[in-house]
């Protein structure tokens, strides 16, 4: 797992192969992440947008952009912490993700990025 802490919230992200979605021969590799967005702040905050650059193996790269995640603007409230799961596609065994979150103070309207950490995703077989 890897973690990151930028304007009072801090973003950690677990990674998991995807071996029954992923079709090797075909270059098709599927990979599941996990985030948790914790909330440090005295106010509550609202996620209003993302956006991702994936990069796989060859150097390749992927921008992703839009509102909330999985569907959905969380609001988070100071102490607590939202968990989403989402998936990512690749055409080689390795690559890696990172962006931002675009965040709202819920109390005065500012808005501000949150650093979301690079995070590898690499097919078992690999690492040994």
């Amino acid at each position: 797992m890897v973690s990151k802490i930028s304007e009072g919230i801090t973003v950690s992200v677990e990674t998991f192969y995807q071996p029954e979605y992923s079709n090797p021969a075909a270059n098709e590799f599927m990979f599941a992440y996990r985030i948790t967005i914790q909330n440090s702040n005295a106010y509550a905050v609202k996620l209003l947008r993302r956006h991702w650059y994936i990069y796989d193996a060859t150097g390749s790269l992927r921008e992703v952009e839009g509102e909330g995640v999985v569907g959905v603007q969380p609001q988070i409230n100071p102490g607590d912490e939202y968990k989403y799961v989402s998936g990512c596609n690749m055409r080689t065994e390795m690559g890696k993700m990172y962006g931002t979150y675009l965040m709202e103070n819920i109390n005065n309207s500012k808005q501000f990025n949150v650093t979301i950490p690079s995070f590898e995703m690499t097919v078992p077989f690999k690492m040994n």
